[in-house]
């Protein structure tokens, strides 16, 4: 008798009106979304997922053949049992839930699966009560839906679109959150839990459970019942995570999908990333004992200006997960002392074989007497300006300043990128030791400017975004001596030694740099193709424990460029128009002559110390005096007389960056705030200097 109710309701129900036109298969595949943005590498594999929308969690489309073949047998037996055998509408189990046995067909009503995708399409829910025209509607849509889809098409859809756990939609977002594994990795006991859900998305821990373990025992599943309830308990009662696929670069993916694009292909080599991250975790794991916690590296071609490597910190292991340490500002140490003298090599005040004394210095200013002291606490005498920058010497840098001011140093900065600089007079001569807040990004891509002759283009992270903006920061020939001096062993030898992590078996120019009280530890540098910076300290500001650019950034920044060189050298820059070679005597009066690198026309045969250690010095104004102007004597009336003992005609005397015409003896009219008079030799070298203020 059921049976032939069940052929004249079907009968009826074809003669109706054709439901609602329903998508196709393959629009639905195609308009479905996932609730996180993709990061593609510049290959366009996926290197970083990024959550984006708030609401649900819904992850990429998963095929029929990707999903565990015992989930698909257990959301069958719970929600559909006939799903193969009917069109659309279970009419058996139609008739069977109008005689009150619907446990008997363990159906949801006798709604069937294509039926509730149906009403997944039409954007209802499943849950809410239907009246009996809005279930015939349901009913025809199926039947419907059936016509054009197939079979597995439904199924597939259904999987990718249902509600499993609050706001896990689809079956990748529900099997990845509630048991950490892709779909296809889902064994009996995960299927029957996560087949129940669909029923009862919201259920409590204990009656999923209990109904993870009928649906087991219906399906004839070799498992205790007190497992599989255990199992359920323990991942619906604590709170899930969804474990991205991709986590390499998280910071990258926030800056490049945060305008709505739900994927972007970004310059990131990602095989290359996997290797700075690995290569910046163990460097930093093994410095914990020294308090470092931190760490960051920016790798960039330095031709097209592409990022290649953007790690913003060491990840789970970094003491503040979510900083950028890419784009935080610290203090840049000796990582500014390039540009300095590239300034000067530039203005042809200093050449590479200018002399410059290292000796103890000190400086009045405003807040005190200034004594910089180098890393070692070591003074190695009359040494040149290649020395000085190679071997990151401190005071011949404040000196070197001292020759061009900080307000011409801060607007060299400017040129190379460097922003948010302070005033000029909130600096100081402490400029020369890099007290300026910058970033690791402002820095790799100064130093590729280096290596690009001086000129400064934009970086960048987006594939098929043009370079903006272009402009010499440096001449080249300037940019070609610094980076020599940059790369000389011989001439680093003084600080690093012949054999440090500087030292590469290929050719690159590099600088480290340490912050004050060991705050901040850089390596900078670059060869012929791309640049590499890395930075390491920590978030908080914490001091490192006697961490030094060798011991701490110059290591990792040695394992990446030999990474980036294993299968290819690097050739010397070739030399520019407008630099010359010359053979110098040496300072220390050695026999033989060394070569060059000058600027033509700032070359010099000898750079030889007089016999006699008695330098001219600065005799007045002395160094920290407060001169007062008299505001009852007109200000053309007010002179202050600056003299010194020397009588050299060759020789100059500067009061901050003018030259004054006499140099033992010569009046200047005062103008208010703090001046600096420098004595400076033939050769350019700085032989005295002295602060001073007017109020």
């Amino acid at each position: 008798m059921m049976r032939h109710f069940a052929l004249i309701a079907a009968l009826l129900f074809c003669t109706a009106g054709s439901a609602a036109a329903l998508p196709s298969y393959e629009q639905v595949k195609a308009s479905n979304s996932s609730s996180d943005a993709f990061l593609l590498d510049r290959h366009g594999n996926v290197i970083q997922e990024l959550r984006v929308d708030p609401q649900r969690r819904r992850l990429a489309w998963t095929a029929l053949s990707e999903i565990s073949p015992a989930l698909i047998k257990a959301v069958i037996r719970s929600e559909d049992r006939r799903f193969y055998e009917h069109t659309g509408v279970d009419w058996k189990a139609i008739l069977s839930a109008a005689a009150g046995n619907i446990f008997s067909h363990g159906s949801r009503g006798a709604s069937t699966i294509s039926m509730q995708l149906a009403a997944l399409l039409e954007k209802t829910t499943t849950n809410k009560k239907r009246s009996i025209g809005q279930k015939w509607e349901q009913m025809k849509s199926a039947c419907e839906l059936e016509k054009t889809w197939s079979k597995d098409n439904i199924f597939e859809a259904y999987l990718n679109l249902v509600t499993f756990r609050g706001e896990l939609q689809g079956i990748t977002a529900a099997s990845r959150g509630l048991f950490d594994k892709d779909a296809g990795g889902l064994d009996e006991c995960e299927a029957c839990i996560l087949a129940v859900l669909i029923r009862s998305p919201n259920a409590t821990p204990q009656k999923a459970a209990d109904r993870a373990a009928m649906l087991a025992a219906s399906l004839g599943i070799n498992m205790p019942a007190s497992a599989i309830k255990q199992l359920a308990l323990d991942r619906l009662s604590k709170t899930y995570v969804v474990r991205r696929n991709a986590d390499l670069a998280p910071h990258v993916a926030r800056l490049l999908l945060a305008k709505g694009a739900t994927s972007v292909r970004s310059t990131i080599d990602g095989e290359l990333q996997r290797f700075v991250l690995d290569t910046l975790n163990q460097a930093v794991g093994g410095l914990s004992r020294q308090n470092v916690r931190d760490g960051a590296v920016l790798v960039a071609d330095n031709k097209s200006g592409e990022v290649l490597a953007y790690a913003g910190n060491v990840g789970a292991l970094s003491s503040a997960e979510y900083v950028d340490g890419v784009q935080a500002r610290r203090q840049a140490g000796s990582t500014l002392k390039p540009f300095l003298y590239g300034l000067t090599i530039d203005m042809k005040i200093l050449t590479a074989a200018s002399l410059i004394e290292d000796s103890p210095l000190e400086i009045p200013t405003e807040r005190g007497m200034y004594r910089p002291e180098n890393y070692d606490k070591e003074f190695r005498g009359v040494v040149t300006a290649r020395v000085a920058l190679a071997s990151s010497l401190n005071i011949p840098a404040v000196k070197t300043l001292g020759l061009v001011g900080t307000a011409s140093f801060v607007k060299k900065l400017k040129d190379f990128g460097f922003s948010n600089l302070a005033e000029p007079e909130q600096y100081g001569p402490s400029l020369a030791l890099g007290t300026a807040d910058i970033s690791l990004w402002e820095m790799v891509n100064a130093y590729r400017t280096l290596a690009n002759r001086g000129v400064w283009t934009q970086l960048r992270l987006s594939t098929g975004k043009r370079i903006q903006g272009k402009h010499e920061a440096l001449s080249a020939a300037s940019a070609f001596i610094v980076s020599d001096i940059l790369s000389d062993r011989e001439a680093r030898s003084a600080t690093f030694s012949l054999e440090s992590p500087l030292a590469t078996r290929f050719w690159t120019a590099a600088k480290t740099g340490t912050s004050k009280d060991m705050r901040d530890n850089w390596c900078i540098g670059y060869s012929d193709r791309y640049t590499v910076g890395v930075w390491v300290g920590n978030f908080s500001g914490a001091p490192m424990w006697n961490v030094s650019g060798v011991s701490g950034a110059a290591p990792v920044w040695l394992e990446i460029m030999n990474y980036l060189h294993r299968d290819r050298s690097s050739k010397r820059p070739e030399t520019p128009a407008g630099v010359i070679v010359a053979a110098v005597s040496p300072a220390d009066g050695n026999s033989g002559r060394k070569k060059e690198f000058f600027i033509a026309g700032t070359e010099h045969k000898s750079v030889q110390v007089a016999a006699s250690t008695v330098y001219p010095k600065i005799l007045y104004p002395s160094p920290g005096m407060v001169i007062a102007i008299d505001p009852d004597i007109p200000a053309s009336r007010q002179k202050v007389f600056i003299e010194t003992s020397a009588a050299d005609t060759n020789q100059q005397l500067r009061i901050d960056d003018n030259a004054l015409e006499n140099v033992s003896r010569t009046s200047w009219t005062p103008v208010p705030g703090f001046h600096r008079i420098s004595l400076i030799d033939k050769n350019g070298s700085v032989e005295d200097m002295i602060v001073f203020e007017v109020r």
